[in-house]
């Protein structure tokens, strides 16, 4: 099950553990529950003086097991293997109920211990979905730190029939007491804001309270990161606020185009990202989302920044760069069937496809390889670009051309996704030569047609071009006095992620100089 090299590295970590707790597993005759054995006996034999393995356990749902430290109520089960993407949810779950504090800001802590009510939550993941780590371990934590909160962890392609039965066609999918309570990736400070419902108005004290900035960055992805340490080096006071920290990072899989990094995956730049912010000592901001910029009314006065929860800073300098988002196709059928087999991340969501018959629509970059990554998984792929030739590299076509299970259709324009009964069944397309329509019988639509950019709340204040980018010039200068832009969300060319931190950097010592001319 696990290799040596695999082995010591989880025994090194185990070494960690301080209380004792058991695993109880409930187990059937299975391959899956016979593999589930050998991991926990792997995993109670490297600590064996403090962790207990029963396999008497009576769950439903085989196979799984209960973590219960000795002497409390908590309720963490996990159902199906961990592995995966989903080791490290293990080894720190069996970490934190041993005993061994978890990496969050206390503040957080005493928010997950406050939670007063029943909570009974299932998390369905799937062992590639890079999106579910994140929810998974949130949940965890949330369940060893109070025992009113309950938490089961699903792999969901170990319990296929439980997930057709819920109707389960994204991860990962939370539900609450029975009713889906979220979808997509969350931290766990976002899932504790949910479930209080006076979050918002403590958090605008907070902000409310907020000394003015010599630089407020809204926006927190590569472009805001590196305006914050850029900033932050100049010795004056610097805040980012960001919705989410990382931005669209965190949603990327692999990054092998960065200079001076080989390869790395987008959760563990953003979380550099954030680690190189914190270490020049910015005030870090999350889950903070602007709603409108009032610039300033005449020279030396401070510009303000609302924020969706009734906050307002104020700073005498602004840096935007609130990114992008996954652009929607619009058409009937899209948003009526949004996690019921329309997608927008192939690798979280591919293996729950797995057999059936999928689209994707785009034929650049990001399309070609959801395209090619599918293939390995569904049954077949349809690929629909409404241009007359694919975008993509020459290698990444070559490849797509040369799998047996995939049609490829330009100059094609998608209409319509249809369903039936809660569910895609089809997506509808015209040949945009011969204006022929046709139909193709499918289960599952993933969409991968670029951005566009998070910038609906500067309308009226920041002169944007018609596709919502902030102009700026080559210094990241807007049309407003002491407002600067930078990254996904202005008309810079090329959306990459070397190109936003570079302008983030240039839009940073922009703003230094006007402060400086400002006196």
């Amino acid at each position: 099950m696990l290799d040596d090299s695999l082995k010591a590295q989880l025994g090194a970590y185990l070494e960690r553990v301080q209380q004792p707790f058991e695993i109880v597993a409930s187990l059937s005759d299975s391959e899956n529950s016979r593999e589930m054995l050998e991991l926990l006996q792997t995993i109670q034999g490297l600590r064996a003086d403090k962790i207990t393995l029963k396999t008497d356990g009576q769950d439903a749902r085989k196979p799984s097991f209960t973590l219960q430290r000795a002497g409390s109520d908590t309720s963490l089960r996990f159902a199906g293997l961990p592995l995966g993407h989903e080791f490290t949810s293990l080894v720190l779950a069996l970490l934190w109920t041993g005993g061994h504090p978890p990496k969050e800001e206390a503040e957080t802590l005493d928010n997950i211990r406050a939670l007063d009510g029943d909570f009974n939550f299932e998390v369905y993941m799937s062992l590639s979905c890079h999106n579910c780590p994140d929810v998974v371990q949130a949940l965890s934590l949330m369940a060893i730190l109070n025992p009113k909160v309950k938490t089961t962890v699903i792999e969901g392609g170990a319990f296929q029939e439980e997930v057709e039965k819920r109707e389960i066609m994204a991860v990962p999918m939370v539900f609450l007491n029975g009713q889906v309570f979220a979808s997509g990736k969350m931290s766990v400070a976002e899932i504790v804001a949910k479930l209080d419902t006076n979050s918002s108005a403590k958090e605008a004290a907070k902000i409310d309270a907020k000394a003015p900035y010599d630089v407020l960055i809204v926006g927190g992805g590569p472009a805001g990161a590196a305006a914050g340490v850029y900033a932050a080096r100049k010795g004056i006071r610097t805040g980012i606020a960001a919705e989410r920290f990382g931005g669209q990072v965190n949603d990327t899989l692999a990054i092998e185009n960065y200079i001076s990094v080989l390869e790395t995956d987008g959760p563990k730049l953003a979380a550099a990202l954030e680690a190189h912010a914190k270490a020049y000592d910015v005030d870090i901001m999350n889950l903070q989302k602007a709603a409108q910029i009032i610039p300033a009314a005449k020279p030396g006065d401070l510009i303000q920044v609302k924020m969706e929860n009734g906050g307002t800073l104020k700073a005498k300098t602004v840096i935007l760069s609130t990114g992008a988002r996954w652009r929607n196709v619009n058409v009937p059928g899209e948003a009526e069937y949004k996690n019921k087999g329309v997608a927008y991340c192939p690798h979280c969501d591919g293996p729950l496809f797995k057999g059936k018959r999928t689209a994707v629509i785009g034929g650049g970059n990001s399309g070609v390889e959801a395209a090619i990554d599918l293939a390995g998984i569904v049954a077949h792929v349809t690929l629909i670009e409404f241009a007359d030739t694919l975008k993509a590299d020459a290698v990444l076509v070559n490849k797509l051309k040369s799998l047996p299970n995939v049609t490829i259709h330009t100059n094609a324009q998608t209409t319509e996704i249809t369903g039936a009964e809660g569910k895609v069944n089809g997506l509808k397309y015209k040949d945009r030569a011969t204006g022929e329509e046709h139909t193709v019988p499918l289960e599952g639509v993933f969409v991968q047609i670029g951005l566009v950019p998070n910038t609906e709340f500067l309308r009226g204040t920041v002169e944007l071009s018609k596709f919502g980018e902030i102009i700026v010039d080559a210094k990241g200068h807007t049309n407003v006095p002491g407002v600067f832009a930078a990254g996904d969300c202005t008309t810079v060319p090329y959306k990459q992620i070397v190109i936003a931190a570079g302008a983030g950097a240039t839009a940073a010592l922009s703003a230094f100089d006007h402060l400086i001319r400002q006196g």
